[in-house]
């Protein structure tokens, strides 16, 4: 595609199938980065933040770094369109298959008896199958949901309002993660209340919606950079939404 610094030109989705973008692969690089340590380091881990008149009140560790990924995809569904945000939820889904598939392996492997580390291993990089099953199941839904309300919305405010889209979206697309994914990983849980589920699951919530408008001006100077430089800003008229295909 074009690129510069003029004002990028208005296109259907399907104007542009096929097409090539100068940093699309990027975007998808760092949307499956983010999302593949964010699993490993914070997903399973609650910590605490002193709020006052509250005050300790329980967090999910990955939301400090998590919501960058629907961040990212408001970026990839803003600038490329529903199709190719599609192939990049795609992508994140299959890399997050595998890095669960390879940590189950690698922790199954016998350890060297000179190496004293196995328990430690264990607890950092054991994968408890019904987390997996989660995180997969709710990122996969919340993130569909945030890139389909996000196009929608472009269509329907006519590329207006960027912000009320970015937040918008993400507040129904982490909205449906929070709700899949805390309770399928850890309802009757050891050392999870049903209580403590609801707690965390809405203060994510709140969280993640709040990391996106505290981040709306990145996402306005990301978004503004990549359709200069991509010399297109792609409306999804005519797009075919289904989730089930990799077609761009």
């Amino acid at each position: 595609m074009t690129q510069g610094t003029e004002r990028p030109a208005q296109v259907a989705a399907r104007d542009v199938t096929g097409g090539h973008f100068r940093y699309y692969d990027f975007v998808m690089a760092a949307f499956v980065a983010i999302l593949l340590l964010s699993n490993v380091l914070g997903a399973g881990k609650v910590a605490q933040v002193w709020l006052p008149g509250v005050g300790y009140w329980p967090f999910g560790a990955g939301i400090l770094f998590f919501p960058l990924s629907y961040v990212i995809g408001d970026v990839l569904t803003e600038v490329y369109g529903y199709a190719r945000a599609r192939r990049v939820i795609w992508a994140g889904t299959g890399a997050v298959l595998f890095m669960a598939f390879m940590s189950w392996i690698v922790v199954l492997l016998p350890p060297a008896p000179s190496w004293g580390n196995q328990a430690a291993y264990e607890t950092i990089f054991g994968q408890v199958p019904r987390i997996v099953l989660a995180s997969v199941c709710a990122f996969w839904a919340g993130e569909f949901v945030n890139s389909y309300v996000l196009a929608r919305m472009k269509l329907w405010t006519q590329g207006r309002m960027l912000w009320a889209r970015t937040i918008g979206s993400t507040f129904a697309g982490q909205a449906i993660d929070s709700l899949i994914f805390y309770p399928l990983a850890f309802l009757y849980a050891e050392g999870w209340t049903t209580e403590l589920v609801i707690q965390v699951l809405f203060t994510q919530w709140a969280l993640k919606v709040g990391w996106e408008v505290l981040l709306t001006p990145v996402t306005y100077a990301v978004v503004g950079f990549l359709k200069r430089r991509e010399g297109v800003d792609v409306y999804d008229e005519g797009t075919d939404f289904t989730p089930f295909a990799t077609r761009v």
